[in-house]
């Protein structure tokens, strides 16, 4: 149990499909009375992944958001993309669900390289969980790691990965209210991304109630309305994307 938010994580299993590369990771602790040093030594464990990806020159982006906002429809868009950019860096992506290997296989479909972490009953990636996938993973410096955290508002914005940068994801379809009902989560983001624009003229909701929101949270906030699966403002993301990577 982490002890924050109350999951459990003790079946926690990591896997890149199409290899035999199981691993199952346990948690130590059980108790509320460790929330305070289960966060303090993931927060160290945090840095000491900060510090290797620095040294590696490897950028890496934590994408957060609600189940069904399209994080894996905008990864598949985005290597799509890449594979028509000659400078484009290298890219992998580290899938972060409860269950199955589903989404790491979607980015193997289209040409990446994906590490599955399966978090058991567990709600969130933690640092360790993310020490261990880039242990798998072994990107090449110079790369950039996206981490599409599992789907939920809450816990995963309580944990520091050791990335250095967050991405918040929703879709129009998860409603105008989101930001105000899950403000950490936004709050904590650089970026923004409002997906499914091309169903709006379909719903009932204010974009700019959305966008309101978000910039009281956080006025520095950049935000991007965009459509993974028509195309639409997709090309501004690919510029937020290179411009992080140090590719630019």
């Amino acid at each position: 149990m982490c002890g924050h938010c109350g999951c459990s994580g003790d079946k926690t299993r990591l896997s890149e499909p199409g290899k035999d590369t199981h691993k199952h990771l346990h948690h130590d602790g059980d108790s509320l009375q460790l929330q305070r040093a289960l966060l303090a030594g993931n927060d160290e464990l945090a840095r000491q992944n900060r510090d290797w990806l620095t040294a590696n020159r490897i950028s890496c982006i934590n994408l957060m958001g609600t189940p069904g906002a399209g994080k894996t429809r905008l990864l598949e868009a985005t290597f799509a993309y890449a594979h028509t950019q000659a400078s484009w860096p290298t890219m992998a992506v580290l899938e972060g669900d409860q269950h199955t290997e589903n989404d790491a296989r979607r980015i193997q479909a289209c040409g990446g390289r994906a590490v599955q972490i399966n978090t058991g009953t567990g709600c969130h990636l933690d640092a360790r969980m993310i020490q261990a996938g880039l242990t798998s993973l072994a990107p090449p410096a110079g790369a950039l790691v996206l981490v599409e955290n599992v789907g939920n508002l809450v816990c995963p914005a309580l944990f520091d990965l050791g990335e250095q940068h967050r991405v918040a994801m929703m879709a129009v379809t998860d409603g105008d209210d989101k930001p105000e009902k899950y403000p950490h989560l936004f709050a904590g983001c650089e970026l923004a991304i409002i997906n499914k624009a091309d169903l709006l003229p379909y719903l009932d909701i204010s974009l700019d109630k959305i966008k309101a929101s978000l910039r009281r949270l956080n006025p520095h906030i950049g935000i991007l309305v965009l459509s993974a699966r028509t195309g639409e403002g997709l090309n501004a993301w690919y510029d937020w994307l290179l411009a992080r990577s140090g590719h630019d």
